[in-house]
């Protein structure tokens, strides 16, 4: 018999709330701070004295509400089990109320902040089958790991099946006994610090760090001494092209060491582990996470390569989930952030062993060729053109843009194709990355073909597959193949799945 005893959450989860809501405060002051120069009067009889104090009045009881907001919330929410449900209730005037019945329960994602960690708590995030559009069925802002361990074995009893008897007819008897499931446990894949190092070279991080800087940078032009720094700087070009070399290589260096310490913070520790039909993956340092996939919500695999990883031969693999993980970003989880294209197939084959990882592709004509790139034209046309008369002779360098352009449309033309295996479809594309999607026919929700004038004369179309992941899926999409072979694709389709 469950418990309906009243739980409640810990007393710090009406300081998270806080903090949580302070966040969004955070941008609004700073435009506030840096448009009046630093520089905010409290001297009533001062020019300007109200328009500085009264956004800050705003922002105070703002303050104050988001504080009363995050108290009144821990004071009022409970949770109990009763009748195979976990149930939750909340609200000071308005009382909420909702009831989650254990056997619609798919997951519970685990993060443990800086507060939580100071006090031995944990954040859950509870995930249902409906739980399609991001969000978690309830948030459990703070407990401790025995409460949180106490709602997961609640759960488990709840879903355990029942146990089924087998029958053995004797000459005057019958013999009954029981099948247990043993629950098995082991690691998938778990990173090291050289693959972190590797992660973070690789990724697009570093090009992040320096947009950052030069955000913050911006935000503070007006007392940046650019005729200072111009001035030095054209004195360090008088020392010679070794130097201003060495400084901007220094400046990437500096910005790589914090893209390394960034990425250190957020993938430590990344493990990736397979038990009871579900995959937990556990990362972080100063703010644990655990998000947990079971193996029957997977909609479909991602692997991408970069120009740079594949290069080297590695790959990220991402997976398509109807699991809500920490929110809408969380839709495409990471499953293998860094992974050697070697190593890379005996995990998935573990996880997936239905699934075949390599096998030859069906792709474009050699008629489609033009139709990677020709699409480019009508806005470079315009560009080149325009950059040309506005700036001649130097604008006609712009021209010059055809190349690239036509050469990453050869570079999609090489890649793209598609491969039909049983029940599997697997879908290989490029924007700039190498992308290989893998999906299974009862995970698709629809796949359909599109034919443009120019592509019906020379019998060409392009074919697009949609699996459920967010609130819009996630497609991939095949371009330029013979019609034959879009059809082929469609008629796999439509057969029945048995």
């Amino acid at each position: 018999m469950m418990s309906n005893n009243e739980f409640k959450l810990h007393p710090v989860s009406a300081i998270i709330n806080f903090v949580k809501g302070l966040k969004d405060l955070i941008i609004p002051f700073l435009i506030i701070f840096v448009a009046n120069g630093f520089n905010i009067s409290f001297n009533p009889k001062d020019e300007g004295f109200w328009s500085d104090i009264i956004p800050l009045i705003i922002f105070s009881v703002i303050t104050i509400i988001y504080l009363f907001s995050g108290i009144i919330k821990w004071w009022t929410f409970v949770y109990w089990f009763e009748e195979d449900e976990l149930r939750v209730k909340y609200g000071l005037f308005v009382k909420k109320k909702r009831y989650i019945p254990f056997d619609r329960i798919q997951s519970f994602n685990y993060k443990e902040g800086i507060f939580h960690r100071i006090f031995g708590l944990v954040q859950v995030m509870v995930e249902t089958a409906g739980s399609t559009d991001g969000k978690p069925e309830v948030v459990l802002t703070a407990i401790t790991k025995d409460a949180a361990n106490q709602i997961e074995q609640e759960t488990r009893k709840a879903k355990q099946v029942r146990k089924e008897p087998i029958v053995v007819e004797g000459n005057s008897h019958t013999i009954r006994s029981e099948v247990e499931e043993i629950s098995k446990t082991r690691i998938i894949h778990k990173m090291k610090a050289k693959d972190l190092v590797l992660l973070a070279t690789t990724s697009n991080s570093v090009g992040v760090v320096l947009a950052g800087v030069a955000a913050i940078l911006s935000q503070f032009s007006e007392f940046i001494p650019y005729e200072w720094i111009f001035e030095e700087f054209t004195s360090l070009i008088k020392f010679g092209f070794v130097v201003v070399a060495f400084l901007i290589f220094v400046a990437f260096f500096i910005a790589w060491l914090i893209s390394v310490v960034i990425t250190f913070i957020n993938y430590y520790d990344f493990t990736v582990v397979e038990e009871d039909d579900r995959l937990t993956i556990t990362r972080g340092l100063l703010e644990k996470k655990r998000i947990t996939i079971p193996l029957n919500r997977i909609q479909a695999i991602k692997i991408v390569e970069n120009p740079l990883r594949q290069m080297f031969g590695f790959a990220a693999v991402v997976v398509e989930s109807a699991s809500g993980g920490f929110g809408e970003n969380d839709k495409k989880m990471t499953l293998f952030p860094l992974i050697s294209k070697k190593e890379l197939y005996e995990p998935l084959s573990e996880i997936l062993p239905t699934f075949e990882w390599e096998q030859p592709l069906t792709q474009p004509p050699i008629k489609a060729k033009p139709f990677f790139y020709r699409l480019d034209f009508v806005w470079m046309i315009p560009v080149i053109a325009l950059a040309s008369y506005f700036w001649f002779p130097y604008g006609l360098l712009s021209m010059l843009i055809v190349v690239p352009s036509i050469l990453i449309g050869l570079w999609q033309f090489k890649t793209t194709g598609f491969a039909i295996n049983g029940h599997q479809l697997t879908i290989v594309y490029r924007m700039i990355s190498r992308v290989t999607f893998v999906v299974e026919k009862k995970r698709i929700q629809a796949v359909e073909s599109r034919q443009s004038y120019f592509q019906k004369r020379k019998n060409i179309a392009s074919v697009q597959a949609t699996v459920m992941s967010g609130m819009t899926g996630a497609t991939a999409k095949a371009a330029n193949l013979n019609v034959s072979d879009v059809e082929e694709v469609l008629q796999w389709y439509e057969k029945s799945n048995s």
